[in-house]
């Protein structure tokens, strides 16, 4: 069976509880995880070694948070309210568990679904996706990390161009892939706003509601958008709930474009605003 699985924040025992919902078995079914594995929840630590333990079973996305972690192991960014990563970054393990971070993706198609954290602007095919995806996992997994993580953060360009390049290019990527929620039809992104659809600025949409989007005939899953909620449509699921808010920890076994919704109720980590 495979399995789409929205945003943990460190919510391990939400995770332990969904997996036995669902009678997850490493030997017969893929779980794919949309990113955001830590932070905000109280698990963080115990999440990624569950996860780093899956080997193959599990495919992981990194979402913003996860990213975070890795700037402040590298010393590039400190504690933010809210943060609870101090035990993974205290623990034996830290260096194999941040390596094992870093080598995970920022977007994959796999069992008939192109899967990111948080969203795709309009001017991207699936492919564009994918191969904008591989430039910056190339960066993350390679030598010059510890530099790019210090030129990571910023919210321009908000505009795709072709002529991107170099780390204007990769902030893009990254600022799509991981922090997205609205932009303009010509795909301007807006990073202001964190509230639900209905919440869009002036002149901006949810980011699959862009017209003409290149990939509106693909499958897409996302998370991220806890304020959205579950969001079911012919192809396209999104599965962040909310867990560390008190919501749910969403799985979606898939089939194709067929899909189940499993969920498990989250105990209250923090309060939204926190």
């Amino acid at each position: 069976m495979n399995y789409l699985i929205g945003d943990v924040q460190g919510c391990c025992d939400a995770l332990e509880r969904l997996l036995a919902l669902i009678d997850f078995s490493p030997s017969r079914d893929r779980l794919w995880l949309l990113g955001d594995l830590v932070n905000r929840g109280p698990q963080s630590l115990a999440t990624l070694r569950r996860l780093q333990a899956l080997g193959d079973a599990a495919s992981c996305l990194l979402g913003n948070h996860d990213l975070h972690l890795l700037a402040m192991a590298h010393s590039v960014r400190h504690t933010h309210r809210g943060d609870t990563l101090d035990d993974i970054l205290a623990a034996p393990d830290r260096e194999a568990l941040t390596d094992w971070l870093r080598r995970q993706h920022l977007a994959l198609f796999e069992a008939g679904w192109l899967m990111v954290h948080a969203g795709v602007v309009p001017q991207w095919s699936r492919d564009d996706v994918l191969a904008a995806a591989a430039e910056v996992q190339a960066v993350l997994r390679g030598p010059d990390l510890p530099d790019f993580l210090h030129a990571m953060y910023g919210n321009e360009p908000a505009r795709w161009a072709p002529d991107l390049a170099g780390t204007a290019r990769l902030r893009f990527t990254i600022n799509v892939l991981t922090r997205l929620r609205f932009c303009t039809a010509n795909g301007t992104m807006d990073f202001k706003t964190k509230d639900g659809a209905g919440a869009a600025p002036k002149g901006f949409m949810p980011w699959f509601d862009a017209p003409g989007r290149r990939t509106a005939d693909v499958p897409v899953a996302f998370g991220h958008w806890s304020t959205l909620g579950l969001l079911e449509r012919p192809k396209l699921l999104g599965l962040d709930t909310g867990c560390v808010w008190g919501g749910q920890l969403t799985a979606a076994r898939v089939d194709g474009t067929a899909r189940e919704i499993i969920q498990v109720q989250c105990e209250q980590a923090q309060k939204p605003g926190a």
